[in-house]
Protein backbone atom coordinates (compact mmCIF):
# COMPACT_ATOMS: atom_id res chain seq x y z
CA UNK A 1 0.00 0.00 0.00
CA UNK A 2 2.16 3.41 0.15
CA UNK A 3 2.00 5.87 2.84
CA UNK A 4 -1.36 6.19 2.72
CA UNK A 5 -4.08 4.00 2.68
CA UNK A 6 -6.31 5.41 -0.48
CA UNK A 7 -9.96 4.95 1.00
CA UNK A 8 -13.32 4.88 -0.83
CA UNK A 9 -17.05 5.18 0.23
CA UNK A 10 -19.50 3.23 -1.45
CA UNK A 11 -22.96 5.15 -0.68
CA UNK A 12 -23.25 8.93 0.17
CA UNK A 13 -26.10 8.99 2.43
CA UNK A 14 -26.51 9.98 6.38
CA UNK A 15 -24.89 7.01 7.88
CA UNK A 16 -21.69 7.53 5.38
CA UNK A 17 -21.92 11.29 6.26
CA UNK A 18 -22.58 11.25 10.27
CA UNK A 19 -20.55 7.85 10.78
CA UNK A 20 -18.21 7.12 8.24
CA UNK A 21 -17.27 10.55 6.98
CA UNK A 22 -15.70 11.62 10.54
CA UNK A 23 -14.03 8.20 11.59
CA UNK A 24 -12.17 8.73 8.10
CA UNK A 25 -11.34 12.13 9.06
CA UNK A 26 -10.17 11.21 12.73
CA UNK A 27 -7.32 9.07 10.83
CA UNK A 28 -6.40 11.50 8.41
CA UNK A 29 -2.79 11.14 9.43
CA UNK A 30 -3.00 7.64 7.24
CA UNK A 31 -5.93 7.90 5.38
CA UNK A 32 -7.00 10.02 1.88
CA UNK A 33 -10.71 9.52 1.04
CA UNK A 34 -9.76 9.58 -2.73
CA UNK A 35 -13.36 8.91 -3.84
CA UNK A 36 -17.08 8.06 -3.61
CA UNK A 37 -19.81 6.49 -5.40
CA UNK A 38 -23.60 6.82 -5.53
CA UNK A 39 -26.03 5.86 -8.18
CA UNK A 40 -27.53 9.28 -8.13
CA UNK A 41 -25.04 12.02 -9.60
CA UNK A 42 -26.02 14.75 -8.37
CA UNK A 43 -26.07 13.29 -4.71
CA UNK A 44 -22.40 12.23 -4.84
CA UNK A 45 -20.97 15.22 -6.24
CA UNK A 46 -22.63 17.12 -2.95
CA UNK A 47 -21.38 14.79 -1.34
CA UNK A 48 -17.81 14.94 -2.20
CA UNK A 49 -17.92 18.76 -2.58
CA UNK A 50 -18.76 19.22 0.94
CA UNK A 51 -16.30 16.11 1.82
CA UNK A 52 -13.34 17.78 -0.76
CA UNK A 53 -12.99 14.18 -2.00
CA UNK A 54 -11.68 14.19 -5.66
CA UNK A 55 -13.20 11.31 -7.22
CA UNK A 56 -16.87 11.00 -7.82
CA UNK A 57 -18.32 8.06 -9.60
CA UNK A 58 -21.93 6.34 -10.47
CA UNK A 59 -20.46 3.17 -11.10
CA UNK A 60 -18.33 1.26 -8.05
CA UNK A 61 -16.63 -0.85 -11.03
CA UNK A 62 -15.53 2.05 -12.52
CA UNK A 63 -14.11 3.40 -9.49
CA UNK A 64 -12.47 0.49 -8.84
CA UNK A 65 -10.91 0.35 -12.04
CA UNK A 66 -9.66 3.93 -12.12
CA UNK A 67 -8.83 4.35 -8.12
CA UNK A 68 -7.87 1.19 -7.02
CA UNK A 69 -8.67 1.47 -3.16
CA UNK A 70 -7.20 0.00 -0.48
CA UNK A 71 -10.27 -0.01 1.45
CA UNK A 72 -13.51 0.86 1.11
CA UNK A 73 -16.55 1.84 3.46
CA UNK A 74 -19.96 0.04 1.82
CA UNK A 75 -22.57 2.72 3.22
CA UNK A 76 -25.38 1.21 0.84
CA UNK A 77 -29.06 -0.78 1.63
CA UNK A 78 -28.38 -4.14 2.47
CA UNK A 79 -28.89 -6.24 -0.28
CA UNK A 80 -26.42 -4.59 -2.17
CA UNK A 81 -23.93 -5.63 -0.08
CA UNK A 82 -23.12 -9.01 -0.99
CA UNK A 83 -22.23 -8.12 -4.30
CA UNK A 84 -20.09 -5.21 -3.99
CA UNK A 85 -18.22 -6.10 -0.87
CA UNK A 86 -17.37 -8.92 -3.23
CA UNK A 87 -16.37 -7.47 -6.08
CA UNK A 88 -14.36 -5.16 -3.64
CA UNK A 89 -12.29 -8.11 -2.06
CA UNK A 90 -11.63 -9.30 -5.81
CA UNK A 91 -10.70 -5.85 -6.27
CA UNK A 92 -7.81 -6.13 -3.65
CA UNK A 93 -9.39 -3.53 -1.52
CA UNK A 94 -10.11 -4.15 2.19
CA UNK A 95 -13.41 -3.51 3.46
CA UNK A 96 -15.53 -1.84 6.27
CA UNK A 97 -19.56 -3.16 5.52
CA UNK A 98 -21.99 -1.04 7.38
CA UNK A 99 -24.59 -3.43 9.21
CA UNK A 100 -26.85 -5.39 8.80
CA UNK A 101 -23.70 -7.01 6.49
CA UNK A 102 -25.78 -8.61 4.13
CA UNK A 103 -29.27 -10.31 4.03
CA UNK A 104 -28.24 -14.12 5.22
CA UNK A 105 -25.31 -16.31 6.26
CA UNK A 106 -25.67 -17.37 2.17
CA UNK A 107 -24.38 -14.23 1.61
CA UNK A 108 -22.24 -13.83 4.28
CA UNK A 109 -20.47 -16.83 3.16
CA UNK A 110 -20.64 -15.80 -0.60
CA UNK A 111 -18.53 -12.31 1.04
CA UNK A 112 -15.56 -14.60 3.20
CA UNK A 113 -15.36 -16.58 -0.25
CA UNK A 114 -14.13 -13.87 -1.82
CA UNK A 115 -11.41 -12.81 0.80
CA UNK A 116 -8.00 -13.71 0.77
CA UNK A 117 -5.10 -15.24 3.41
CA UNK A 118 -3.28 -12.37 4.84
CA UNK A 119 -5.84 -9.74 3.12
CA UNK A 120 -8.27 -8.00 1.80
CA UNK A 121 -10.68 -8.90 4.04
CA UNK A 122 -14.45 -7.61 5.46
CA UNK A 123 -15.02 -6.58 8.68
CA UNK A 124 -18.63 -5.38 9.65
CA UNK A 125 -19.83 -2.22 11.52
CA UNK A 126 -20.37 -3.08 15.13
CA UNK A 127 -18.81 -0.22 16.57
CA UNK A 128 -20.58 -0.84 19.98
CA UNK A 129 -17.69 -3.33 20.88
CA UNK A 130 -14.91 -0.51 20.60
CA UNK A 131 -16.75 2.05 22.95
CA UNK A 132 -13.92 1.90 26.07
CA UNK A 133 -16.72 1.16 28.34
CA UNK A 134 -17.24 -1.84 26.90
CA UNK A 135 -13.54 -3.23 26.42
CA UNK A 136 -13.29 -2.26 30.28
CA UNK A 137 -15.89 -5.01 31.22
CA UNK A 138 -15.01 -7.37 28.32
CA UNK A 139 -11.34 -6.98 30.24
CA UNK A 140 -12.87 -7.54 33.36
CA UNK A 141 -14.74 -10.37 32.22
CA UNK A 142 -11.84 -12.56 30.72
CA UNK A 143 -9.72 -11.58 34.74
CA UNK A 144 -12.69 -13.27 36.44
CA UNK A 145 -13.08 -9.78 38.57
CA UNK A 146 -16.81 -9.73 38.57
CA UNK A 147 -17.05 -13.56 38.18
CA UNK A 148 -19.08 -15.63 36.13
CA UNK A 149 -21.55 -14.49 34.14
CA UNK A 150 -25.03 -16.34 34.64
CA UNK A 151 -28.03 -13.88 33.51
CA UNK A 152 -28.46 -11.26 30.57
CA UNK A 153 -30.48 -8.89 29.66
CA UNK A 154 -30.29 -7.25 25.78
CA UNK A 155 -32.83 -4.79 25.27
CA UNK A 156 -33.29 -2.58 21.90
CA UNK A 157 -36.53 -0.45 22.23
CA UNK A 158 -36.96 1.82 19.57
CA UNK A 159 -39.58 4.19 17.79
CA UNK A 160 -39.80 4.20 14.55
CA UNK A 161 -43.51 5.73 13.09
CA UNK A 162 -44.99 4.77 10.30
CA UNK A 163 -43.59 7.14 7.69
CA UNK A 164 -40.19 5.41 8.35
CA UNK A 165 -41.16 2.37 6.18
CA UNK A 166 -42.11 4.82 3.23
CA UNK A 167 -38.43 4.52 1.97
CA UNK A 168 -38.94 1.90 -0.58
CA UNK A 169 -36.41 -0.94 0.88
CA UNK A 170 -37.68 -0.57 4.30
CA UNK A 171 -39.51 -3.34 5.85
CA UNK A 172 -39.27 -5.63 3.08
CA UNK A 173 -36.90 -9.03 3.32
CA UNK A 174 -35.76 -8.73 -0.39
CA UNK A 175 -33.91 -5.63 0.41
CA UNK A 176 -33.51 -4.80 4.32
CA UNK A 177 -33.09 -8.60 4.73
CA UNK A 178 -35.52 -8.69 7.99
CA UNK A 179 -37.15 -5.87 10.71
CA UNK A 180 -34.97 -4.92 14.29
CA UNK A 181 -33.76 -8.10 15.09
CA UNK A 182 -31.93 -7.78 11.68
CA UNK A 183 -31.79 -3.83 11.37
CA UNK A 184 -31.53 -1.85 14.93
CA UNK A 185 -30.78 -4.96 17.44
CA UNK A 186 -28.11 -6.10 16.16
CA UNK A 187 -25.95 -4.22 17.71
CA UNK A 188 -26.94 -4.88 20.99
CA UNK A 189 -26.50 -8.55 20.21
CA UNK A 190 -23.35 -7.92 18.62
CA UNK A 191 -22.06 -6.95 22.02
CA UNK A 192 -23.59 -9.22 24.35
CA UNK A 193 -22.15 -11.49 22.04
CA UNK A 194 -19.03 -9.96 22.39
CA UNK A 195 -18.64 -10.18 26.32
CA UNK A 196 -20.65 -13.84 26.75
CA UNK A 197 -19.20 -15.54 24.08
CA UNK A 198 -20.83 -18.57 21.76
CA UNK A 199 -24.37 -18.96 21.83
CA UNK A 200 -25.98 -22.48 22.19
CA UNK A 201 -29.62 -22.61 21.43
CA UNK A 202 -32.34 -20.19 20.87
CA UNK A 203 -36.43 -19.89 21.68
CA UNK A 204 -37.82 -17.33 20.13
CA UNK A 205 -41.40 -15.08 18.94
CA UNK A 206 -41.77 -12.32 16.20
CA UNK A 207 -44.68 -10.55 15.31
CA UNK A 208 -46.46 -7.58 12.52
CA UNK A 209 -48.01 -6.16 15.38
CA UNK A 210 -48.67 -2.53 14.15
CA UNK A 211 -46.15 -1.16 11.41
CA UNK A 212 -47.44 -1.29 7.72
CA UNK A 213 -44.34 -4.02 6.97
CA UNK A 214 -43.65 -7.52 5.19
CA UNK A 215 -41.03 -8.37 8.28
CA UNK A 216 -41.05 -8.34 12.07
CA UNK A 217 -42.01 -5.16 13.79
CA UNK A 218 -40.48 -7.00 16.88
CA UNK A 219 -39.05 -9.94 18.51
CA UNK A 220 -38.11 -11.41 21.41
CA UNK A 221 -35.74 -14.14 22.62
CA UNK A 222 -34.33 -16.65 24.92
CA UNK A 223 -30.94 -17.52 24.40
CA UNK A 224 -28.51 -19.73 25.98
CA UNK A 225 -24.43 -19.58 26.01
CA UNK A 226 -22.06 -22.19 25.96
CA UNK A 227 -20.83 -20.61 29.17
CA UNK A 228 -24.00 -21.92 30.85
CA UNK A 229 -25.73 -18.19 30.98
CA UNK A 230 -28.92 -17.44 29.61
CA UNK A 231 -30.44 -13.96 28.27
CA UNK A 232 -33.26 -12.26 27.40
CA UNK A 233 -33.58 -10.33 23.78
CA UNK A 234 -36.19 -7.87 23.18
CA UNK A 235 -36.08 -5.97 19.95
CA UNK A 236 -38.72 -3.74 18.74
CA UNK A 237 -39.44 -0.62 17.04
CA UNK A 238 -42.60 -0.26 18.66
CA UNK A 239 -41.44 1.66 22.25
CA UNK A 240 -41.96 5.40 22.12
CA UNK A 241 -39.74 5.75 25.31
CA UNK A 242 -36.38 4.60 23.74
CA UNK A 243 -33.61 2.95 25.21
CA UNK A 244 -30.82 0.91 24.21
CA UNK A 245 -30.09 -1.68 27.56
CA UNK A 246 -28.03 -4.69 28.20
CA UNK A 247 -27.46 -6.03 31.86
CA UNK A 248 -25.20 -8.92 33.18
CA UNK A 249 -25.97 -10.62 36.73
CA UNK A 250 -22.81 -11.94 37.17
CA UNK A 251 -21.78 -14.30 40.82
CA UNK A 252 -19.80 -10.97 42.01
CA UNK A 253 -21.81 -7.66 40.37
CA UNK A 254 -24.84 -6.47 38.41
CA UNK A 255 -23.18 -4.74 35.29
CA UNK A 256 -25.81 -2.14 33.36
CA UNK A 257 -25.36 -0.27 29.89
CA UNK A 258 -28.23 2.02 29.19
CA UNK A 259 -28.15 4.34 25.96
CA UNK A 260 -29.44 4.99 23.10
CA UNK A 261 -27.73 4.95 19.50
CA UNK A 262 -23.70 5.18 21.11
CA UNK A 263 -22.42 4.61 24.82
CA UNK A 264 -19.40 6.25 26.51
CA UNK A 265 -18.10 5.28 29.82
CA UNK A 266 -20.97 7.18 31.71
CA UNK A 267 -23.48 4.69 30.38
CA UNK A 268 -21.96 2.19 32.08
CA UNK A 269 -23.02 0.81 36.07
CA UNK A 270 -21.75 -1.70 38.39
CA UNK A 271 -23.56 -2.90 41.36
CA UNK A 272 -21.26 -5.67 43.43
CA UNK A 273 -23.02 -8.23 44.99
CA UNK A 274 -23.57 -8.24 48.67
CA UNK A 275 -20.80 -10.08 49.48
CA UNK A 276 -18.29 -7.78 47.43
CA UNK A 277 -17.00 -5.52 50.07
CA UNK A 278 -13.79 -4.21 49.08
CA UNK A 279 -13.93 -0.88 48.34
CA UNK A 280 -10.43 -0.84 46.17
CA UNK A 281 -11.86 -3.61 43.85
CA UNK A 282 -15.08 -1.83 42.92
CA UNK A 283 -13.28 1.22 42.43
CA UNK A 284 -11.46 -0.21 39.66
CA UNK A 285 -14.53 -1.79 38.20
CA UNK A 286 -15.54 1.71 37.46
CA UNK A 287 -13.15 3.06 36.54
CA UNK A 288 -11.37 2.65 32.94
CA UNK A 289 -8.00 3.97 31.52
CA UNK A 290 -9.71 5.87 28.77
CA UNK A 291 -13.19 7.19 28.05
CA UNK A 292 -14.04 6.47 24.39
CA UNK A 293 -17.19 6.47 23.05
CA UNK A 294 -18.83 3.41 20.67
CA UNK A 295 -18.44 5.19 17.23
CA UNK A 296 -17.05 4.37 13.89
CA UNK A 297 -14.18 6.35 14.93
CA UNK A 298 -13.27 3.96 17.73
CA UNK A 299 -13.36 1.02 15.59
CA UNK A 300 -11.93 1.99 12.17
CA UNK A 301 -8.16 2.08 13.78
CA UNK A 302 -8.30 -1.23 14.45
CA UNK A 303 -9.21 -2.53 11.05
CA UNK A 304 -6.17 -0.14 9.75
CA UNK A 305 -3.82 -1.51 12.01
CA UNK A 306 -4.93 -5.04 11.06
CA UNK A 307 -4.61 -3.47 7.24
CA UNK A 308 -0.92 -2.77 8.37
CA UNK A 309 -0.26 -6.16 9.84
CA UNK A 310 -2.06 -8.21 6.92
CA UNK A 311 -3.90 -10.04 9.99
CA UNK A 312 -7.54 -10.61 9.58
CA UNK A 313 -9.39 -7.39 11.75
CA UNK A 314 -11.75 -7.76 14.78
CA UNK A 315 -15.53 -8.32 13.59
CA UNK A 316 -14.83 -9.87 10.97
CA UNK A 317 -15.10 -13.57 9.90
CA UNK A 318 -16.13 -15.77 12.72
CA UNK A 319 -17.11 -12.94 15.10
CA UNK A 320 -19.48 -11.14 12.24
CA UNK A 321 -20.92 -14.60 11.40
CA UNK A 322 -21.90 -15.45 14.94
CA UNK A 323 -23.72 -12.66 15.02
CA UNK A 324 -25.47 -13.22 11.85
CA UNK A 325 -26.13 -17.02 12.98
CA UNK A 326 -27.90 -15.68 16.12
CA UNK A 327 -30.44 -13.33 13.81
CA UNK A 328 -30.85 -16.47 11.72
CA UNK A 329 -32.05 -18.62 14.60
CA UNK A 330 -34.26 -16.18 15.96
CA UNK A 331 -36.16 -15.55 12.88
CA UNK A 332 -35.88 -19.70 12.11
CA UNK A 333 -37.18 -20.49 15.98
CA UNK A 334 -39.64 -17.42 15.95
CA UNK A 335 -40.95 -18.81 12.67
CA UNK A 336 -41.00 -22.55 12.95
CA UNK A 337 -41.79 -22.98 16.69
CA UNK A 338 -39.06 -24.49 17.91
CA UNK A 339 -35.55 -23.93 19.55
CA UNK A 340 -32.21 -24.00 17.27
CA UNK A 341 -29.01 -24.64 18.17
CA UNK A 342 -26.08 -23.66 15.76
CA UNK A 343 -25.22 -26.56 13.80
CA UNK A 344 -28.65 -26.67 11.94
CA UNK A 345 -27.94 -23.64 10.12
CA UNK A 346 -26.45 -25.57 6.90
CA UNK A 347 -27.03 -24.62 3.41
CA UNK A 348 -29.88 -27.59 3.47
CA UNK A 349 -31.76 -25.11 5.57
CA UNK A 350 -34.17 -22.75 4.03
CA UNK A 351 -33.22 -19.96 6.64
CA UNK A 352 -29.74 -20.19 5.71
CA UNK A 353 -30.37 -18.27 2.13
CA UNK A 354 -33.52 -16.24 3.38
CA UNK A 355 -34.18 -15.26 6.88
CA UNK A 356 -38.30 -15.95 6.46
CA UNK A 357 -37.29 -19.64 5.39
CA UNK A 358 -40.08 -19.55 2.97
CA UNK A 359 -42.52 -19.27 5.84
CA UNK A 360 -45.86 -18.84 4.77
CA UNK A 361 -47.46 -15.63 5.96
CA UNK A 362 -44.10 -14.15 5.76
CA UNK A 363 -42.58 -15.17 2.89
CA UNK A 364 -43.60 -13.62 0.09
CA UNK A 365 -47.31 -12.03 0.96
Amino acid sequence: MGNKIRAAIVGTGAIAEVGHLPALRAEADRVDVVAAVDVDQQRVTDFADRADIPGRYTSLSALLDREQPDLVHICTPPALHAEQASACLAAGAWVLLEKPPCLSLAEFDRIQAAERAGGPYASVVFQHRFGSGARHFADLLAAGELGRPLVAQCVTAWYRDHAYFDVPWRGRWETEGGGPTMGHGIHQMDLMLALLGEWTEVRAMAGRLDRDVRTEDVSTALVRFANGAMASVVNSLLSPRQESYLRFDLTDATVELTHLYGHSNDSWRYTPAPHVTDTDRIAAWRTPAANVSSSHTAQLPHLLDAMARGVRPPVSGVQARMTLELVTAIYRSAFTGEPVHRDQLGPDDPFYHRLHGDTPGWAGD
